[in-house]
């Protein structure tokens, strides 16, 4: 009698040819006929939007050809919606084998309103899928890398402090859904040209010495743009010049071998879950087509260059694999191949049918749209302090005493709250303090003393001399949930974090359509006045970063309003720049007992310093102090009482009380430390004469800085920046027009 056997899928080879169960560096023939699915279904997807590039019915297209091996071993190896992924634009493969679809990616392409990366807001490959942990991606090479960083701290934390995952009502814990594994690990992939930006040498830096699970992988094609790997890297090999970190797990390997790739994975994976430090994948992979659709790369590689690139394309060599191997015949790939098409072809024409976002939602997601940090229910009244029992007053305290209460008030009721910058810690070397042989440090302002005595070195602590380490590791930090409140030591050393300040940190809830957001706070040392400050410890430049969409912008003036905004700050919803003129750390003016842990103040709520009928002041920072002084000697000379506006906060700021001033005084007066030309006040300035022309009765003028740098010499110090005698000219011109 004849036996019945089930029937085999066509083409798949009968296992009983190989041997059954055989696997290949633990990959069951099954997971080799999925891993060819999504790396073909990678590739077609990029030919499938070239053409849709050439037909005007997309707008942008970047490859991940030649990557898709690397892509998908990673893919394979690592677990979505459990370990974290910072991606660069050719991690299609991976994308795709962690969960992502097809039309996802055509969604993308076509910039529509149902794109779930961006909805039409940043360019397909980019990727962002909260689900999946992929996290929103932007172009500037290298910037995810400190990120991701953060990123692995914030989950090494959560990990140690689970208690501070907890949500709460009314700051940015409402809106914060924290996951964490206590051993996750994160990716973060770049191309051997990225491998060139200092950023990449501070997360190696970083992860190192902290021995974070951190998985960094170089996608080696051999080209940045045009620019070949031995005029980017010193030796041709990026893995020659990072071999001497410690803590880590090195693979040097053919990326177009998926097998080889998922054994080098499952390696160094293993070895970052485990506790034992980052790993690093240098995965050699090809790039058959140009580095993107707005390059031709024939211009700078010639035809036999590009065949040998061909002869190692991973999609023919894991055909040949799987017919090698007797795992699917011609006719079983023929017929994988089909089912792609068809499924690519139903998926574009879904995409092509979605309809694009519509105008009208450009401003959502900006800022947070479930905390408001101008709300009136902010306005809160400081705490009233009694007598002390012999009767006298408590004394008042300066703005650096105010905000290190309320940094120690705020880290006793928040756990997520890390401090960290340079020199920002008692002292790194824990056991110093412990056995009290030193006093401790708590920044070269003092404004962070005694914080990691108190909270200890978890919550507090000492960062590299690397501003962009500081900034792009708190953004890393702050997407998984953590309030990083980090410190840059002086505005004028900012410019090294400048990529995390304008393109990430105030972009990440926008380009990701609200799918994440990054609610750190940065504090900063600004301004002159100092007598000695000179050219690199004197300047402001609030005006660059109020230019910036995304980022809060505060700027106190005294103590009592340093410690409510910055509450405030702490407990918002959106990244918040915190800017604190050196020169008012410690002065007389504005010194205040200390309001109480719940004291805060609206963002965009300017404060009358004196009311006034016959000319308008609006002034922020160090010169409030200088322009009150000339006010009043101004009354006292002529009569004429100046109503002067301290703003507090410039994004946003208070515009109705600057037009119910101008409107009742009919003159204004704008003053500002920042250089007069192009400076923060020239779009007070442009506002008022534009919006408040009719009720002018003078032409609005501007007292500020000369345009040029600080100097060190005190006597041109005084004539660099905008002084009392300055401004009470100007009030007077003014005043008599």
């Amino acid at each position: 009698m004849a036996t019945k056997t089930e029937a085999k899928p066509a083409g798949v080879v009968d296992e009983k040819i190989r041997g059954k169960g055989k696997t290949y560096e633990g990959l069951s023939r099954e997971q080799l006929i999925e891993a060819y699915r999504i790396m073909y279904t990678s590739r077609r997807l990029d030919d499938r939007e070239i053409l849709l590039k050439r037909q005007q019915k997309i707008f942008f297209q970047i490859s991940g050809a030649g990557h898709e091996a690397v892509g998908l071993a990673a893919g394979f190896a690592m677990k979505p919606g459990y370990d974290w992924f910072y991606p660069y634009y050719r991690d299609r493969a991976l994308c795709l084998a962690l969960g992502a679809t097809p039309l996802d990616m055509l969604l993308m392409a076509v910039g529509a309103a149902a794109d779930p990366q961006s909805g039409g807001r940043q360019m397909p490959s980019h990727w962002s899928f909260p689900k999946l942990n992929v996290v929103t991606q932007s172009s500037p090479t290298g910037s995810q890398i400190l990120q991701a960083v953060g990123c692995a701290e914030a989950g090494r934390y959560f990990a140690k402090h689970p208690q501070a995952a907890k949500k709460s009502e009314g700051d940015y814990r409402q809106f914060k859904d924290v996951k964490f594994q206590g051993d996750e690990v994160t990716y973060v992939s770049l191309g051997e040209g990225a491998s060139s930006e200092g950023e990449f040498w501070e997360a190696m830096n970083t992860a190192s010495n902290s021995k974070l699970p951190v998985v960094f992988v170089i996608e080696d094609n051999g080209y940045a743009i045009s620019v070949p790997v031995e005029v980017q890297t010193a030796g041709g090999n990026i893995s020659r010049l990072v071999a001497g970190f410690p803590n880590f797990h090195f693979e040097e390997i053919d990326g177009t071998d998926p097998v080889a790739c998922y054994a080098a994975f499952q390696r160094t994976v293993a070895h970052c879950r485990a506790g034992e430090g980052p790993g690093f994948v240098h995965a050699h992979v090809i790039r058959p087509y140009s580095h993107s659709l707005s390059d031709d790369e024939r211009l700078y590689r010639p035809d036999a260059e590009r065949n040998i690139d061909a002869a190692r394309d991973p999609i023919t060599l894991m055909q040949m694999f799987l017919i090698r191997e007797g795992i699917l015949d011609e006719n079983g790939i023929n017929k994988l191949e089909k089912q792609v098409e068809d499924d690519l072809q139903v998926a574009v024409d879904q995409a092509l049918e979605a309809a694009p976002p519509t105008p009208d939602t450009i401003l959502q997601y900006v800022y947070s749209p479930g905390f408001d940090p101008t709300s009136p229910a902010l306005q809160v009244e400081p705490i009233s302090i009694a007598p002390t029992a012999d009767g006298k007053k408590v004394a008042p305290k300066t703005m650096a005493d105010l905000i290190n209460a309320t940094l120690r008030d705020e880290m006793r009721r928040d756990e997520r709250i890390v401090v960290f910058g340079e020199d920002v810690a008692d002292c790194s070397r824990q056991q110093y303090l412990t056995e009290k042989l030193i006093k401790g440090k708590g920044g070269v302002f003092k404004l962070t003393y005694g914080l990691q005595n108190d909270f200890g070195c978890d919550r507090v602590f000492n960062s590299p001399l690397a501003e962009a380490n500081i900034v792009g590791r708190a953004v890393g930090m702050a997407t998984r949930g953590l309030k990083p409140v980090v410190e840059i030591q002086f505005f004028d050393y900012i410019w090294p974090a400048m990529m995390q300040l304008r393109d990430e940190l105030p972009l990440i809830r926008w380009r990701s359509n609200n799918g994440f957001s990054s609610p750190c706070v940065v504090r900063v040392a600004i301004g002159g006045y100092l007598t000695g400050g000179a050219i690199y410890h004197s300047q402001c430049g609030e005006s660059i970063f109020t230019h910036t969409p995304g980022m809060r912008v505060v700027f106190p003036s005294n103590a009592l309003d340093a410690a409510g905004l910055l509450r405030t700050a702490i407990r918002c919803d959106d990244p918040v720049l915190f800017l604190e003129h050196k020169r008012l750390y410690r002065e007389t003016f504005g010194r205040a007992p200390y309001p109480g842990p719940d004291y805060t103040i609206p963002f965009g709520k300017a404060k009358i310093v004196q009311p006034g009928t016959d000319l308008t002041v609006i002034t922020y920072g160090a010169v409030v102090p200088r322009a009150l002084q000339a006010a009043q000697k101004l009354e006292r000379e002529q009569g004429a009482k100046v109503e002067l506006i301290d703003l507090r906060c410039l994004n946003p700021f208070d515009w109705e009380t600057i037009a119910a001033s101008v409107s009742k005084t009919n003159r204004a007066l704008v003053a500002y430390e920042d250089t007069l030309s192009w400076g923060y006040g020239a779009e007070i300035a442009a506002r008022v004469a534009d919006q408040l022309f009719d009720q002018l009765d003078a032409p609005v003028r501007r007292v500020a800085a000369k345009d040029v740098f600080v100097a060190y010499q005190p006597i041109l110090e005084d004539a660099i920046l905008p002084q009392a005698g300055d401004l009470l000219r100007a009030m007077k011109e003014l005043v008599e027009y």
